[in-house]
């Protein structure tokens, strides 16, 4: 069934002092989305950063999401950290609280948490990890998404246990056949049409093409783009047009409803 809305999320905040991404401009690429990913200070983010990301998703009232990465400042959060599943879940849980409380400042709420980069994909194949975060969010924040791929046992638990999850869609990432993203560390200059074309044939046809050549079905609720792939704000932008001209609206995450039993992919 085609998709009449969707939500469209970014990774923000992903700076760190002095130190910013080119291409990266959290202002304008804010007024473009309807969810944002705000890195919690483990791979990207420090106090002064989340706070002001905070702030500006607050002023144009975009969704606030937890982004919370490996303790990997130099690594960006792409590298795999050796640790218990219980390290690892606390460093995640610590990332949560300070989010939350920079979002209570600005009388904001959190409304989802996505894991990042290399613990994400981690998550997606780590039954322990992912059961350990989902209980987490099940005892503190039962009403708050999980971001997630439909692919991963993350959603799958999220389903199980009762956790309200949004699939995703990657706009600016290449799928395999199992339905997983194809992980990179480092992103070349994309053509922002061939990208667009690619999300719209998601929501309308829900396929896309894999690596290996062939088609296969997606089922999403939210579309995501890297604000660290170069060239991202004309990537959000050809993504919206594209959406608009093809009777697609960018709605928030809130405004989509996720139906854990079908699986469903419906808009309200």
């Amino acid at each position: 069934m085609p998709l009449s809305a969707v939500d469209l999320n970014c990774d923000m905040g992903e700076a760190f002092g002095r130190w910013h991404i080119a291409d990266a401009d959290d202002a304008r690429i804010m007024g473009l989305i309807s969810s944002a990913n705000i890195a919690a200070g483990f791979h990207a983010g420090d106090p002064m950063l989340m706070d002001e990301t905070v702030r500006l998703a607050a002023q144009y009232g975009v969704g606030i999401g937890a982004h919370p990465g490996y303790r990997d400042l130099q690594g960006f959060g792409r590298r795999k950290i050796a640790g218990s599943n219980e390290e690892i879940l606390n460093d995640l849980i610590y990332q949560v609280g300070a989010l939350r409380e920079f979002a209570r400042r600005y009388g904001a709420k959190l409304q989802h948490v996505k894991p990042h980069g290399a613990l994400y994909m981690e998550m997606a194949v780590n039954e322990g990890l992912s059961r350990g975060f989902i209980d987490f969010m099940r005892r503190t924040s039962p009403d708050v998404y999980v971001f997630c791929m439909e692919a991963s046992l993350t959603f799958r638990i999220a389903r199980e246990m009762g956790q309200p999850a949004v699939r995703e869609f990657y706009a600016d990432r290449d799928y395999d056949a199992t339905g997983s993203i194809v992980f990179v560390r480092r992103v070349d200059r994309l053509d922002p049409k061939r990208v667009a074309d690619k999300v719209v044939r998601a929501c309308l046809e829900g396929k896309v093409r894999t690596v290996e050549g062939e088609d296969i079905d997606v089922s999403f609720e939210s579309v995501c783009f890297h604000s660290d792939t170069p060239g991202c704000v004309e990537i959000a932008c050809a993504i919206r047009d594209a959406l608009t001209a093809s009777g697609v609206r960018i709605a928030p995450v809130s405004e989509i409803l996720v139906s854990a039993d079908s699986g469903s992919r419906r808009a309200v």
